[in-house]
């Protein structure tokens, strides 16, 4: 791989990793270099950012779901073709579930897998030579890791930015760059973070600002010299094997959150992909072996889902000889009815007897390690699937259909039932990430 990168991260969330994230790819992308970008973690919603920074597509790595083997074959790919590769950090640098070293789901195992120099972006907001101490404790806890340097973020004037870098000097710290606190340069949000990279209006004239912010007080140069090439061991870049040959996947603003690391797995194994909108009252496509119906909002359209006609009748009769299986929001749209936040009842699919609701809300979230009930699209019964769950939808009902898989969170305990699975239809609520090559059925 003729690609070098870095891994930017931060000691806590909220430090500024995807603002500066996305004004350094398109900063360098301006400069006329092709940029590689990756997601550290679950977070599918910053990948659409990436690509839309970049020009390229973006892919979630995760040390938790993903073995070393995947995540060097994955990030090989993504970097095909590109001078230069950025990965975002999740959360804190060294956060992540339980587990042994390299499997914790945390952007620090990430960093080591790949050999990537790890950036530390430190919001000193309410502290000056303090944050020298915080970046040497991150720069020395964990002797696997490489550091290149800091950039500070929310620095209040030049003479809060000269106590600092004073401080950071002498720990040895390289400091790329300082930000200066600027409200004005933000992303909209919502219930699971940013609003979506489609949902946002003028998002290209929005990360053009970025990339002039961040350009004019980092230094690019400096930065791009620490970049390190990627060193990776075998490789391997498939997490899930095609669940059919021709695969209809819903795509528009009620279901996007689809793993695109799974797509190009996917693609790359030979299986055909083809998309339709549900909310432009598109049925699947009936040449297709399975439809795929993602997570997504379906509760900000549950009524304009619930009056697609065509839609939910060609996915009944998909549904009648050929397997169709939901994540999350995907899951919600399958059952019999979504109440959404005004606490309005719509009637669904009625394929699965499982009721949400959007109105009754709660936070759900974590990993899930899950065998499947029953043989099935995506293996059989017994099959190990990884994957994440992130969503404050609650079931209201869940009826009486058996479980799709028999789930533990990252955090062991006694296995328990999740989904719903009535002929060929299957759905949860949690993402499937990869399946676990370590387990046999």
């Amino acid at each position: 791989m003729s690609a070098r990168g870095f891994l930017l991260a931060a000691p806590r969330s909220g430090s500024g990793k995807t603002i500066v994230a996305l004004g350094l790819m398109r900063a360098f992308r301006e400069r006329g270099l092709s940029v590689a970008p990756v997601k550290s973690g679950p977070d599918y919603i910053d990948s659409a950012f990436h690509a839309a920074a970049t020009g390229r597509p973006s892919l979630n790595l995760d040390s938790w779901a993903m073995d070393e083997p995947l995540i060097a074959g994955l990030a090989a790919a993504n970097a095909e073709g590109a001078e230069l590769l950025i990965a975002e950090a999740s959360m804190g640098l060294f956060d992540g579930a339980p587990g042994i070293i390299g499997r914790t789901g945390s952007s620090a195992d990430l960093a080591s897998v790949l050999g990537l120099p790890v950036v530390l972006i430190l919001d000193v907001s309410g502290q000056a030579q303090t944050a020298a101490a915080i970046a040497k404790g991150c720069a020395e806890y964990d002797p696997r890791l490489k550091f290149g340097g800091v950039i500070l973020n929310k620095v209040a004037s030049e003479r809060h930015a000269r106590l600092t870098r004073t401080a950071l000097e002498t720990v040895g710290l390289p400091i790329f760059g300082a930000l200066p606190r600027e409200k004005a340069i933000s992303l909209p949000e919502r219930h699971l973070g940013l609003v979506q990279a489609a949902d946002t209006d003028d998002l290209d004239a929005k990360i053009a600002r970025l990339a002039a912010f961040v350009a004019a007080h980092v230094d690019l140069d400096a930065l791009r010299q620490a970049a390190a090439p990627l060193s990776c061991g075998p490789a391997r870049a498939n997490a899930l094997k095609p669940p059919g040959q021709r695969i209809a996947l819903a795509r528009d603003a009620a279901f996007s959150f689809i793993y695109p690391h799974l797509l190009l797995g996917w693609r790359r194994a030979g299986a055909e992909i083809s998309f339709f909108s549900p909310l432009q009252d598109e049925p699947p496509p009936p040449d297709a072996d399975i439809c795929w119906l993602p997570g997504g909002y379906p509760e900000l359209h549950a009524g304009r889902l619930s009056s697609a006609r065509t839609f939910l009748d060609g996915l009944r009769e998909f549904a009648e000889k050929k397997p169709v299986h939901g994540e999350c929001g995907g899951y919600m749209a399958l059952g019999a009815a979504l109440t959404d936040a005004e606490g309005i009842r719509h009637p669904m699919a009625g394929l699965l007897s499982v009721s949400t609701s959007f109105f009754k809300r709660r936070m759900t979230l974590g990993y899930r390690r899950a065998a499947l009930a029953a043989d099935g699209a995506l293996g059989p019964r017994g099959k190990i699937l990884l994957g994440h769950e992130f969503h404050y939808a609650t079931v209201e009902t869940q009826g009486d259909d058996p479980p799709f898989a028999l789930a533990r969170d990252a955090y062991g305990g006694e296995a328990a039932p999740v989904g719903s699975r009535r002929g060929h239809v299957t759905g949860s609520f949690f993402h499937v990430i990869a399946d676990d090559p370590r387990m046999a059925p």
